[in-house]
């Protein structure tokens, strides 16, 4: 089964390719991304099952060659316990929490051996299935090994059993870093569900004078809706014969079609930054720099950005909705820094813009950046565990509305309270510690991009 155009798959479709994977259907797939931008991305129910990602990047057609085809789990190599376990370990050292891909990676594993003749799984074919497997699902780079390991104990005994294949999981750490992609942030996958509205970039709004045709209805004459005069007259063609003789087309009120469209609403970025502490400078510095960078793509994208910050004991709308670069530029140069942290009040601020920027026909997309630690309440007053209770709740407004989020630690050190608010407001949770300008922006856009 080959897909063209994978990237502009609707999600029904989707789901039901999904559910002919899930069969256990013998026949392979192949979505063909060909999309010209980086922009492009298979919905989660699809890329989920797809094991391999190939960049057919110069490669002719004639040069694409499968040779084997892989025999059936029955004819496979078992896999020892021990190496099973080490990629349900790297799977959660490189963030990839679908269990889909560490069976991706085991089953990889058993048919490179058998592809082989092996009759056992070894380091080399779980190597060549973390690569093949993994590499392109991580989320987080894996921290770089000890030079210098600590050394036996002279008094310690090597093993005696010889026949264990066990393999280091920092082997397979280092195996996959040398095989992630140059922009990692650019292969990042939404880990929540997205509704079938839209993939980021606007919500879908059907209407019947503008926007991208879909396939037209039956329907009623009226002055508010045009009438499709193909599709009305091959619906009356086949009765012709019936209706009578004559040159004339009879048409009947149930032939006639009614045009549909489809359009997207404009997107809308909402910068929630957190300017408290010492290292809002350093902090300020970057958010201004990925706000500058979306806007310089904000005409082709049709983006608005909005930038709220918050400090002290409260937050400010710095910038209302714009597309301005050269106004968004003086608002961001005299931005302060320092002081409390009012996590709740700027997601306060946040939900309070993102409602009424759907009400005038936007998609709001929340952006949180923050190292977590909220310690003001919404009154203003100092109490850390109230401010964290105030955050949580505002979260979980964020997620009734079904407002689409993302959050991004800025921590040196990715932090467990900032994923639990994360999970309580349904959004996307990126660790980026040291993160800059062109990290944040890379991140945002291809969490976001269709």
């Amino acid at each position: 089964m080959i897909i063209p155009n994978a990237e502009r798959i609707r999600p029904g479709l989707a789901g039901r390719v999904a559910q002919y994977i899930d069969t256990g259907a013998q026949q392979p797939v192949f979505a063909m991304d060909e999309s010209l931008d980086e922009g492009g991305m298979l919905p989660t129910a699809l890329s989920d099952r797809l094991a391999f990602k190939i960049d057919l990047t110069g490669v002719q057609a004639s040069a694409f060659h499968v040779p084997v085809i892989a025999p059936g789990s029955n004819c496979l190599p078992p896999l020892i316990d021990d190496l099973a376990n080490c990629v349900a370990e790297t799977c959660s050292t490189l963030g990839i929490l679908n269990p889909r891909s560490g069976l991706q990676a085991v089953q990889t594993a058993r048919m490179h051996a058998a592809l082989f003749s092996r009759n056992i799984v070894t380091d080399e074919d779980l190597l060549v299935a973390v690569r093949l497997v993994l590499a392109h699902r991580a989320t987080r780079v894996p921290e770089p090994t000890q030079e210098n390991p600590p050394q036996e104990s002279e008094n310690s005994e090597p093993s005696s059993d010889n026949t264990s294949t066990s393999i280091p999981e920092d082997l397979l750490l280092d195996a996959v870093a040398s095989s992630l992609p140059a922009g990692l942030l650019e292969q990042l996958k939404s880990r929540t569900a997205r509704a079938a509205k839209g993939s980021g970039s606007g919500a879908r709004q059907k209407g019947n004078r503008r926007g991208r045709p879909l396939p037209s209805r039956p329907g009623r004459l009226s002055g508010a809706r045009s009438i499709d005069i193909p599709a009305t007259l091959r619906a009356a063609a086949p009765w012709q014969k019936m209706r009578g003789q004559g040159e004339r087309v009879r048409i009947f009120p149930s032939d006639i079609r009614l045009k549909r469209y489809e359009s997207l609403s404009d997107r809308l970025l909402i910068f929630v930054v957190d300017a408290s502490g010492s290292a809002a400078i350093s902090r300020l510095g970057e958010a201004k720099g990925a706000v500058e960078l979306l806007l310089s793509q904000a005409y082709a994208r049709r983006d608005h950005v909005s930038l709220i910050a918050f400090r002290a004991d409260d937050a400010e709308t710095l910038l209302p909705p714009t597309r301005s670069l050269v106004r968004t530029k003086r608002k961001l140069a005299d931005l302060p820094g320092g002081g409390g942290t009012p996590l709740a009040s700027g997601l306060r601020d946040a939900l309070g813009l993102a409602l009424r920027s759907r009400q005038q026909g936007m998609t709001p997309t929340v952006v949180l950046l923050t190292d977590g630690r909220p310690n003001i309440r919404l009154d203003g007053t100092a109490d850390r565990v109230g401010a964290s209770r105030d955050a949580q709740t505002l979260a979980s407004q964020i997620k009734a509305h079904q407002i689409e989020a993302i959050v991004i630690d800025t921590g040196k050190r990715a932090s467990r309270s900032l994923e639990e608010l994360s999970t309580s407001m349904n959004a996307i949770y990126l660790p980026m510690p040291r993160a800059d300008a062109s990290r944040l922006s890379e991140a945002v856009t291809s969490t976001t991009s269709v």
